[in-house]
């Protein structure tokens, strides 16, 4: 028995599936963050499910309950969702998947996902994914990419990476892609390793920009853009209100002005300068969050 359900075969145009898991491949919950928008956005209907039961450990990612209408608990499962869209202001239509990385039978798994996508005639893939990195919160979100495609990977400029070690679910899932001759694409959003704070919509807000320019289309993202700019801002504050953590964000900036003006790279962590290392910096920036909340809560 097929793990997949498709409730309907939609009819699309040069279809491409973009998707997004939540967990590991996904920093600041930034690639879902992402992806879920564009549903909204684009009003995309859902017609496609993944049931869990074989991917996932219940113990680890327990379903949740949830009362309804005062009467009785309902269950809700962990979800692998797709959803698409005619209505996408490009060439292309676009199958949407949000899902979380599984636990078990990730080969199964990616299978599944490929065989929706050959029912619905794609023809490409595109992959979101978000990392933490040792950047600055207060400069433009790096967006990393690589294809399976190596005309398409030097058509869009894309440095081949030439990472070896642990991987996820998009890099299995792109892995299989090019075992079956499918084109895919990958687009990794950076996100600051000290703030932990999910979703980064900074972060998702360059990932759909990336996707705009490469599937040259526009979407409204005026309501992402505003929140961006309430996060940014209460992120500088707290920043700014303690000083060790503002001399570590300095020391990255100083760095990346480096590397943009081609002169030396500045030491990156602790680098014997007296400053906290990230890690560091990490706990006690969400701890300094934390507080602010509870003040907060406490001043309401």
């Amino acid at each position: 028995m097929s793990a997949l359900t498709i409730e309907e075969i939609p009819t699309l145009n040069n279809p491409a599936l973009v998707v997004a898991f939540a967990g590991w491949n996904d920093a600041g919950g930034a690639a879902t963050h992402a992806a879920q928008f564009m549903v909204q956005r684009l009003q995309a209907r859902r017609f496609a499910s993944l049931d869990p039961e074989e991917f996932y450990n219940f113990s680890e990612l327990r379903p949740q309950v949830r009362l309804r209408d005062g009467l009785y608990r309902e269950v809700t499962w962990p979800a692998n969702e797709f959803f698409y869209s005619r209505a996408a202001p490009s060439q292309r239509s676009l199958v949407l998947g949000v899902g979380i990385e599984p636990h078990l039978k990730w080969k199964t798994y990616a299978t599944a996902l490929l065989d929706l996508a050959r029912q619905c005639g794609v023809n490409l893939v595109i992959t979101l994914g978000a990392l933490l990195a040792d950047v600055s919160v207060s400069r433009p979100v790096r967006v990393a990419g690589f294809s399976s495609d190596p005309a398409l990977a030097a058509q869009l400029q894309l440095t081949p990476s030439r990472y070896e070690g642990p991987t996820g679910i998009v890099g299995v899932l792109n892995d299989t892609c090019r075992r079956v001759g499918l084109t895919s694409v990958s687009f990794w959003a950076s996100v600051p390793h000290y703030i932990s704070a999910a979703p980064n919509p900074k972060a998702a807000l360059a990932l759909i920009g990336r996707l705009e320019s490469f599937l040259q289309f526009t979407l409204d993202t005026t309501e992402l853009t505003t929140t961006v700019a309430d996060f940014e801002a209460k992120v500088r504050q707290a920043v700014a209100e303690n000083p060790n953590i503002a001399a570590y964000v300095r020391q990255i900036e100083e760095r990346d002005l480096q590397e943009d003006l081609e002169m030396e790279t500045a030491p990156k962590g602790n680098g014997g300068n007296g400053h906290a290392n990230g890690k560091d910096m990490e706990e006690e920036l969400q701890r300094f969050l934390r507080q602010r909340k509870d003040k907060k809560e406490d001043d309401e």
